[in-house]
């Protein structure tokens, strides 16, 4: 019934993601065949676009579950378009992603967009719109992992296989970080609505700080190797190794020089 109130124009995909998405197939075809006369440059531009087509998902998935419990705001906002640039902070949404995937292998969460909460009624419904954005990361990195865990790569070449386990990688993480219970964060959000006001309102005013408390807290080492410890736990359960990872980030950092040990498939 929302949906109705909803003109086609905003709801039509943007072209700005149709051409992040071609790169993300040209890439990836690139990488695929060995087109590329460096394969690195190939995986870095097929993770990167496919990376922010996830991003593009993730918060998708938000403003359409949004749309379905009642904010008809989120179409004339540009949310449905898919376009990252109609965002409400797309360096938080996009670029800042980005740069943290360059700087450390972490698919560390973005911004988000802007939910009218007042127009929406019930507080399973405020979770779940807060949930949809890191359940389109779990997904993500099923569908990126189906290859390994269908046991299905036979003919597959080994560098899209190191770039499929790298961004499976990233969204492994993504979705971890993003269901933390950190005020500022999608896990934060899912419980939200089922504290009181008190405790709401005393920390309110932590949510713009809670991705930095997050990026901060990786940076130590304890914190840092446990974190991935799960990650990789994660990953073997879907079939894919430490080897696999560590090739693929290798690979995606062309610029460091690629390693040997990874020139041999195990």
């Amino acid at each position: 019934m929302t949906t109705a109130t909803i003109r086609p124009s905003e709801r039509r995909i943007s072209p700005v993601f149709l051409g992040i998405l071609a790169v993300t197939a040209v890439t990836g075809w690139a990488t695929w065949t060995g087109f590329a006369e460096q394969p690195g440059v190939a995986v870095f531009l097929f993770v990167t676009a496919a990376w922010i087509v996830s991003l593009c998902l993730h918060e998708y998935a938000h403003a359409r579950t949004a749309l379905h419990s009642g904010d008809i705001t989120v179409g004339a906002k540009g949310y449905l378009t898919l376009n990252p640039l109609r965002y409400t902070h797309a360096l938080l949404s996009i670029v800042l992603p980005v740069v943290f995937v360059i700087m450390g292998g972490i698919g560390l969460p973005g911004g988000a967009v802007f939910i009218e909460r007042g127009r929406i009624r019930g507080r399973w419904r405020h979770s779940l719109i807060s949930a949809a954005g890191p359940l389109t990361n779990v997904l993500f990195a099923v569908v990126c992992t189906a290859p390994f865990w269908l046991d299905a790569l036979d003919g597959v070449p080994p560098d899209f296989r190191f770039a499929l386990a790298f961004l499976a990688l990233l969204q492994v993480t993504a979705a971890i970080l993003n269901f933390l219970p950190v005020p500022g964060l999608d896990g934060y959000g899912v419980l939200e609505p089922w504290l009181s006001y008190e405790v709401r309102r005393q920390v309110e005013p932590l949510a713009p700080f809670g991705l930095l408390i997050v990026f901060a807290l990786l940076w130590i080492p304890g914190v840092n190797g446990a974190f991935f410890d799960l990650v990789d736990a994660v990953l073997r359960g879907l079939g894919i190794s430490d080897f696999d990872t560590y090739c693929g980030y290798d690979l995606y950092r062309f610029w460091r020089g690629g390693s040997e040990v990874c020139s041999v498939t195990p």
